[in-house]
């Protein structure tokens, strides 16, 4: 059930979802209050929930993208299952769908059908390429969009190209259908109209890519591929103490230059100095100028250099590893982490939501097993014990 007291309380989403950019959206629709009502197919489930075992023996996919919603299991190939779902979405205000191309259509959920039978109805489609255009057809993932977009040409050393770490794409399009919802809801309440929202893998991971297009077209070459330096600013990077450890600086402009140049490298005139006195010029120069750097960051620990950054206002950290960051002081001090119960009775250590609304609580509820919600639901939608119990012996849930 929805949360009360919540910004979404009230607010039903139906949502035929898989892997993660579709139930990143709707979990940021649950931590808001929203009931989400999660279809999986019977037995298994979403795939994602078997990417890993690591987590108590479930998905760190699953884990992370799932609190907070009910778990019906459906069949919807089968008549009696899609006539539940329509049960369902006659009472619900959002229906997100990130199933294959055509799928959705074919199960006679396309847009223009909801939009016809459910006008109120709020559809959201994540896809890979879009609904239409030459690539509409063509499945797609994470990595794939990395690599079309030319994120992974911006990404590792000059001698190799290198993924982003985390499912980017895929969450540029949840956090694009969880803004693209939030925004088709608010014009519903204000016009009566409920718009079709509709993102792309592709498209979303295309505007993150901003900065680097406009460089490369008007520019006439990409961003250098520079490991941990920036290639637009210098120095910007990071270099490695004299206890072996890496400490991370920026730049960003000449006042804090002339900071370093006379306070932590103890060679003010470089200040000047042709080579490095603009931004465009140092990174010109920065072979040169990495080491001067590198010369006076190997002389200290990393504590000290990053001790005598601070102290005249150079933005700097050391380089975690996961592990680092799980015990990172600023969550630590400030509460970000709280319990989340998973499947099987064991609890996690889950991060609040980011953004804080003061004085109403984060919606953190279990993870759900699956098909956990379906005989509560198919009871709320009338069916009776016998009923439900025939549909479980034909698999239709």
């Amino acid at each position: 059930m929805s949360a009360p007291h919540l910004p979404l309380s009230g607010i039903t989403v139906v949502s035929l979802e898989q892997a993660v950019a579709a139930p990143y959206a709707t979990r940021q629709l649950a931590d808001l209050g929203a009931r989400v009502i999660k279809v999986e197919r019977p037995g298994d489930g979403d795939f994602a929930r078997r990417y890993d075992t690591t987590v108590h023996g479930q998905s760190s996919y699953f884990v992370w993208l799932n609190r907070s919603k009910e778990s019906l299991t459906l069949d919807l190939k089968a008549p009696r299952g899609r006539e539940i779902l329509h049960q369902l979405l006659d009472g619900a205000d959002v229906f997100v769908q990130n199933l294959a191309p055509g799928a959705a259509d074919r199960l006679g959920l396309g847009v223009e059908v909801l939009r016809e039978r459910w006008p109120r109805l709020v559809p959201c489609t994540i896809s890979g390429y879009g609904t239409s255009g030459p690539w509409a057809d063509r499945k797609s993932y994470d990595l794939l969009v990395q690599c079309q977009t030319g994120l992974v040409s911006l990404t590792g050393t000059a001698d190799e190209t290198a993924r982003v770490g985390i499912s980017v794409a895929d969450i540029a399009a949840g956090m694009y259908a969880y803004s693209g919802i939030l925004t088709a809801l608010f014009t519903r309440a204000a016009t009566g109209t409920a718009h079709p929202v509709e993102v792309s893998l592709f498209e979303a991971l295309a505007e993150w890519m901003g900065q680097p297009a406009y460089y490369t077209r008007y520019g006439g070459t990409q961003p250098a591929r520079l490991g941990t330096q920036h290639p637009t600013l210098a120095p910007y990077g990071a270099y490695a103490a004299a206890d072996g450890r890496e400490v991370l600086f920026s730049i960003q402009n000449e006042r804090e230059w002339a900071a370093l140049c006379a306070e932590f490298l103890a060679r003010p005139e470089l200040t000047d100095d042709p080579r490095f006195a603009t931004s465009s010029a140092r990174v010109a120069h920065r072979d040169e100028l990495n080491a001067v750097v590198a010369e006076r960051c190997a002389r200290s620990g990393a504590e000290e250099v990053l001790k005598d950054l601070e102290s005249i206002g150079i933005a700097c950290a050391g380089v975690n590893d996961v592990a680092a960051f799980l015990d990172h002081p600023v969550l630590a001090a400030r509460g970000r982490w709280t319990d989340v119960a998973v499947p099987g009775g064991a609890t996690v250590q889950a991060l609040l939501p980011p953004a804080d609304l003061a004085g109403l609580p984060a919606r953190m509820d279990p993870v759900p097993g699956v098909g956990e919600h379906t005989e509560a639901i198919l009871a709320e939608l009338g069916r009776s014990a016998e009923e439900i119990g025939a549909l479980r012996a034909d698999a239709v849930v």
